[in-house]
């Protein structure tokens, strides 16, 4: 989908946070510490129309699973176009991510892959989220989020163990990357 698509939807629909598209610099940054080399489970929020979950399926093993969660009507009916056995689509909030997991027969996530825009999300939702995202990740995986501005690093820090912070200039607009862990914790 287009920019042009992309801001139709900034008009039209008060939960879309960006003017385009994640570039490809921004979507490698993103994703460097997921571990390709076995099956994993990443659920994804906020997928938009897909570039990251084009990435992710190419990258991934024939037994992982992409879970994406897309609250926007229009681009949840984008990414059911993607034709990949492994890429489920569900349009839902991001405080669902329990029981979508769990209909997918799974107790817990490798890896979170987040675009929503927290800092439009009451303190309430956001924490509910973010702490049920803490409880489903493995011990070894990451919740890992693009936002366009730190914003998100405090109630991070809340729900997880360990919170780092980078920047990736080469998109527009520029985003923070977090990465967040619990330590190893089962």
């Amino acid at each position: 989908m287009s920019t042009i698509a992309y801001l139709k939807s900034l008009v039209r629909d008060k939960n879309v946070a960006s003017i385009t598209p994640s570039s490809s610099f921004t979507v490698k940054k993103a994703t460097q510490k997921i571990n390709f080399s076995r099956d994993i489970v990443i659920v994804e929020f906020g997928p938009g129309t897909g570039v990251f979950a084009d990435y992710l399926l190419k990258k991934m093993t024939p037994g992982s699973t992409l879970i994406m969660i897309e609250l926007n009507p229009e681009f949840a009916k984008q990414l059911r176009t993607i034709d990949d056995k492994r890429a489920h689509v569900h349009e839902a909030s991001a405080e669902k991510v329990g029981e979508i997991v769990k209909e997918h027969g799974f107790e817990k996530v490798d890896y979170f892959l987040s675009g929503i825009p927290f800092s439009f999300l009451d303190d309430e939702i956001k924490t509910a989220i973010l702490t049920t995202s803490s409880g489903l990740l493995k011990g070894d995986g990451y919740f890992l989020a693009y936002q366009t501005s730190g914003h998100l690093k405090e109630p991070l820090g809340r729900a997880f163990d360990d919170v780092q912070t980078s920047f990736e200039i080469r998109n527009i607009p520029p985003m923070t990357i977090y990465e967040a862990r619990n330590n190893g914790k089962l």
